[in-house]
């Protein structure tokens, strides 16, 4: 059997802004990148326990290449009471 076209990743893009994840709640499958676009004026983090943990600086963006499949619960280590959800198949 031969291999089927190769799959192309897709990005997944969050905006952060007003101390918010938006959206809240993704899903990607392994391979895609996600994409923070941070346009508060302080910095955030993404950040899943026994996951990832990505610095997002105020007015730029960071991105992360999903590397394993789950549910990650994650959140602003700086703004705790920010939480969003992704979900990877």
């Amino acid at each position: 059997m031969l291999p089927g076209p190769p799959v192309r990743a897709e990005t997944i893009r969050v905006t952060i802004e007003k101390l918010v994840f938006s959206p809240a709640e993704i899903s990607a499958v392994v391979g895609d990148v996600i994409e923070w676009q941070n346009k508060d004026v302080m910095a955030h983090t993404a950040t899943a326990k026994d996951g990832f943990d990505v610095v997002i600086p105020p007015g730029k963006t960071a991105t992360l290449t999903v590397t394993k499949a789950g549910v990650f619960d994650y959140y602003c280590r700086f703004h705790p009471n920010m939480k969003a959800r992704l979900q990877v198949r």
